[in-house]
């Protein structure tokens, strides 16, 4: 059980924990403010409370903890934007292109793609770009007309070479943001979405706004410089507490 003269530090500890890792949250939603397809994510905390003094108490004192319960994700669509790269495509509505990595499978909403030196479709950071049939997509040295339709579908001058996978999931928001943009599933099945909407030439943006996350920032950093202050008080006031009692004792 925690020593009553302990507590308001403990507390205030619980306190700035919680906004440490708000701003870690704040911090990387600033800096993918530019990334394709990147969500804005949020910290969501709970109170936890906790008694004061033995169980036995018939009225038992409380006291509130901060409680870091997760990140929740802003699943709305960020603004599309025309680029004019016709391996760029943004996806309408819901869905994620499926992507092959050396750790397995992956998934994105950044459609900014291109091709590797082999005539692979890539995404930025060079991974392939998964088909529906389960097989990455290759153009030919001499095939320079590329277009991707709604349906997903990529064809160039000599016709049709595969459908573009996007997939879904029962829970989005449980999807893990693991480095470039990229999600990781966990225990979670993609499903294929049954009506595909592709824009090719487009890139859907950030949905971060940036100067409330800014200001949230300021927000963040001056309660923790507050909670500091207060830690640095009761530290002292402890300090004098003991010294106080130390010199009574030995009186």
């Amino acid at each position: 059980m925690v020593e009553p003269m302990q507590t308001p530090s403990y507390i205030a500890l619980s306190r700035q924990t919680a906004l440490w890792r708000q701003m870690d949250v704040v911090a990387n939603n600033i800096a993918n403010m530019n990334t394709p397809g990147y969500k804005s994510e949020a910290t969501l905390f709970t109170q936890y409370l906790a008694r004061s003094r033995g169980i036995e108490s018939p009225s038992p004192d409380r006291l509130s903890y901060t409680l870091d319960y997760g990140t929740v994700r802003d699943m709305s669509e960020g603004p599309m934007t025309h680029t004019g790269n016709p391996l760029d495509v943004a996806i309408s509505g819901q869905g994620y292109l499926e992507v092959e990595t050396d750790f397995g499978r992956f998934f994105t909403r950044n459609g900014r793609l291109m091709l590797d030196q082999d005539g692979m479709i890539v995404t930025s950071s060079g991974h392939p770009v998964m088909s529906a049939d389960d097989t990455p997509f290759f153009i030919a040295p001499n095939e320079t007309d590329i277009t991707i339709s709604r349906d997903g579908t990529v064809s160039t001058e000599n016709g049709a070479i595969g459908r573009l996978r996007v997939v879904e999931f029962e829970d989005p928001e449980r999807l893990r943001r693991v480095e470039a943009g990229l999600l990781d599933a966990d225990d979670q099945e993609p499903q294929e979405v049954e009506v595909v909407a592709l824009q090719q030439g487009m890139l859907e943006g950030s949905n971060v706004q940036g100067m409330e996350q800014i200001t949230h920032m300021i927000e963040v950093h001056r309660a923790y410089e507050s909670v500091q202050q207060m830690i640095e008080s009761e530290s002292e006031r402890q300090r004098r507490a003991i010294s106080v009692l130390s010199g009574a004792k030995n009186a």
